[in-house]
């Protein structure tokens, strides 16, 4: 028994010595990285290349293969490299956007998309200050009585929740800031008055959708949709502070916005609740379900529990206040409807057309890549 526990001891300090040696190459990989971000940056290359990020992954399959090890296994973990390397280039270019201690406000700064907005403007070097009634240790100054000054902001973002932000662009047309004003809502149609009051006064507004949650760490492959209010040089001047990122900036109209965001957050939402309240009043325990999960069950489960741990009043607000709310909730409930006829009735042909059209329909949307670089 001795010698096997000496056996397993030298395997392990060998296993050891090959993990830190792993460790250290990827050190060096990323310092390679680092210099290859610096150089594009410097040469005003795109950041991230497709073409490349695919030769690199097909190259570490191709690898895989001759060692014997499931070619899986190494573009999963030539995707993680690549992602973190992504990340790091991301930074860089947003650090070299150096605002010089220009001051921003972000009202809502202590919640959690707050956060992400003070950092990411404290990353661009702008002095950051927040004001929130109830402030963490988020690291920046509250300034509770910002409306008392409110031209000392070269920036001032609204990171609130719906309602208080309606009410805050309301003041903000009496108070008549110097600065760059908008929000950061979700929704627009309880925003559209006072946006476009704000415009129309001359004040230089707009409006933002960040595409993503508070955890994102890298914007590659996400999405910022900037609206347009009203106000082109406050668009120019709100595109400029996302331009160093990955991010695809969309632009739309204040009109467009809540109808196409019915869609893709209000039909996706309901579906995932619909979804999740089916499985909860069905009777069936979640552990005997997941005994008997499949990849479709399982990647549709993995969706609904995070829409599920999100913010409830926040997803409500998304429902109920858009003006464009009934066409896909009904669009829904009809597709339900015609697939149980279907099924009843034993229609077969019906049940095939319908997958086939929607096949169809979903070839001509393209597929998201994930986060990658092709240098890296």
């Amino acid at each position: 028994m001795s010698d096997v526990k000496a056996e397993l001891a030298t395997l392990r300090e060998r296993l050891n010595t090959v993990d830190r040696t792993i460790l250290e190459l990827v050190a060096e990989r990323q310092s390679i990285v680092q210099a290859i971000g610096q150089t594009k940056v410097s040469s005003g290359i795109p950041t991230r290349d497709y073409a490349r990020e695919r030769q690199v992954i097909e190259r570490a399959r191709g690898i895989a293969d001759e060692l014997g090890l499931r070619p899986e296994l190494a573009e999963t973990l030539v995707r993680a490299l690549i992602a973190t390397s992504l990340e790091s280039q991301e930074a860089d270019r947003i650090a070299q956007r150096d605002h010089s201690g220009a001051p921003a406000l972000v009202v809502g700064g202590a919640g959690k998309m707050g956060r992400w907005i003070a950092g990411f403007l404290d990353s661009q070097g702008y002095a950051v200050a927040i004001a929130d009634e109830h402030p963490e240790d988020v690291g920046f100054p509250n300034r509770p009585d910002w409306l008392e000054d409110v031209d000392q902001w070269d920036v001032i973002i609204l990171a609130t929740p719906i309602a208080i932000t309606a009410d805050l662009l309301e003041a903000l047309e009496q108070r008549r800031p110097r600065g760059l004003i908008f929000d950061v809502s979700s929704l627009k149609s309880p925003l559209r008055r006072p946006l476009r009051a704000l415009a129309d006064a001359g004040l230089r507004v707009t409006s933002v959708h960040p595409m993503f949650g508070p955890d994102t760490r890298l914007l590659s492959g996400r999405h910022v949709i900037l609206v347009d209010v009203g106000h082109a040089e406050a668009n120019a001047e709100a595109r400029a502070l996302f331009e160093p990122t990955m991010a695809e900036l969309v632009e739309m109209s204040l009109e467009d916005h809540d109808r196409l965001i019915s869609y893709v957050l209000g039909l996706s939402h309901a579906l995932n609740i619909g979804f999740f309240t089916a499985l909860r009043e069905s009777g069936e325990a979640s552990g005997q379900l997941a005994r008997l999960s499949s990849t479709t069950f399982d990647a549709q489960l993995d969706v609904a529990r995070a829409v599920a741990g999100d913010n409830p009043r926040l997803y409500f607000e998304i429902q109920s206040l858009n003006d464009y709310r009934l066409a896909p909730l009904n669009a829904l409930g009809e597709a339900i409807d015609r697939l149980r006829s279907m099924v009843v009735s034993g229609d077969e042909n019906g049940f095939v057309r319908l997958m086939e059209l929607g096949r169809e329909y979903l070839s001509q949307r393209p597929q998201w890549q994930d986060p990658a670089d092709g240098d890296s």
